[in-house]
């Protein structure tokens, strides 16, 4: 089993979702967060003379999900191919899960996900 994290602009929750959704994955967590990035903070040119800053601080969403070890690949890759590329797409960690439960029906492994 995988955790996913995947730290997104909010615009981009509902395709996160629909590509979990895709891979039968049970579940998600999700919330708001804030932080800094490598971005810089330097004037950006609006074209017409004027210039904007960029913040340095910017609110994220940030989506948790746990998933089999056979779809945590082309979820990762989907992800990658649809909300990659661009100055704002965020990040996603994986990282292994050792063991989980259900409380309430006692299932174990990829069961209780």
């Amino acid at each position: 089993m995988k955790k996913l994290e995947i730290i997104i602009p909010h615009e981009n929750l509902i395709v996160v979702n629909d590509i979990l959704h895709k891979y039968k994955v049970g579940g998600m967590s999700f919330y708001d967060i804030k932080g800094r990035g490598r971005t810089k903070i330097e004037p950006i040119s609006m074209g017409t003379g004027q210039y904007r800053y960029v913040p340095e601080f910017a609110a994220y969403k940030k989506v948790e999900a746990i998933v089999p070890d056979q779809v945590s690949k082309p979820i990762i890759d989907e992800v990658l191919k649809v909300l990659g590329g661009s100055y704002y797409s965020g990040k996603l960690f994986v990282y292994d899960v050792a063991e989980a439960y259900d409380l309430s029906s006692k299932e174990t492994r990829e069961a209780a996900i």
